[in-house]
């Protein structure tokens, strides 16, 4: 199960080491070792995981997970707290703060893998399936095909990813950056208008006769699916 998963910790060689050992289980990785700026990342990536350092500088990784869990938007993602700190006082603030795991420093790379890939299934169980369905419409990710009301619908490359991206969580409104993050990569440099070139030839494809629009425009914030 591949995902997006975002590191919030100072420590190079920790980052250094999650990040090789996470894209080796072929999850996309972000990082940043400033509070302040990880909980801006955050909420503009909107990542499937995210791996907290307790202690970093100008924001503590408890005050982020705080911030994350009272806002609907971010609620929902899963936060595991990297620390040094094992006493059991301190895991059960950080439980009662909003983290869902508790990963003492120094840790085992394999144990963190099944903590993450628990989190994930349970967080996002549509991911990890091969066929998925949301109303008349189908995503079957191994043949890369899609259908609608039965019938089978021809998309481009970009066009799949979106709508694969767009199905793992429906009703949920990403901006053009966002898309553009996690479908085209954030390395890649793209103009922000060529999503809405995309997000048109989508609609085009999956709107056929008898069927509703799926695809909503929010005004100066984006697009979601919906039915």
């Amino acid at each position: 199960m591949s995902a997006h998963v975002f590191i919030a910790e100072d420590e190079t060689s920790i980052v250094t080491l999650l990040k090789y050992n996470l894209e080796k289980e072929g999850h996309k990785v972000s990082f940043c070792e400033n509070g302040e700026e990880a909980l801006k990342q955050i909420k503009d990536k909107q990542p499937d995981l995210i791996l907290m350092d307790w202690m970093l500088p100008d924001l503590s990784g408890v005050d982020i997970c705080k911030n994350l869990k009272k806002d609907k938007k971010f609620n929902d993602i899963p936060i595991i707290m990297l620390t040094a700190k094992g006493e059991e006082e301190d895991k059960l603030k950080a439980f009662d703060t909003g983290a869902d795991d508790y990963v003492t420093k120094p840790f085992s790379q394999k144990e963190l893998n099944a903590r993450i890939k628990s989190l994930l299934r349970r967080s996002k169980p549509q991911s990890s399936v091969d066929v998925v369905e949301f109303t008349d419409l189908k995503i079957d990710r191994i043949t890369k095909r899609v259908y609608r009301n039965n019938t089978e619908i021809s998309l481009g490359p970009t066009e799949f990813k979106l709508l694969d991206f767009f199905i793992k969580n429906p009703k949920r409104v990403y901006s053009r950056e966002q898309l553009l993050n996690n479908v085209w990569g954030e390395n890649i440099y793209v103009e922000s208008r060529t999503v809405d070139v995309h997000i048109r030839r989508l609609r085009q494809a999956i709107n056929i006769e008898n069927t509703k629009p799926l695809i909503r425009t929010v005004r100066s914030a984006g697009y979601s699916l919906e039915s």
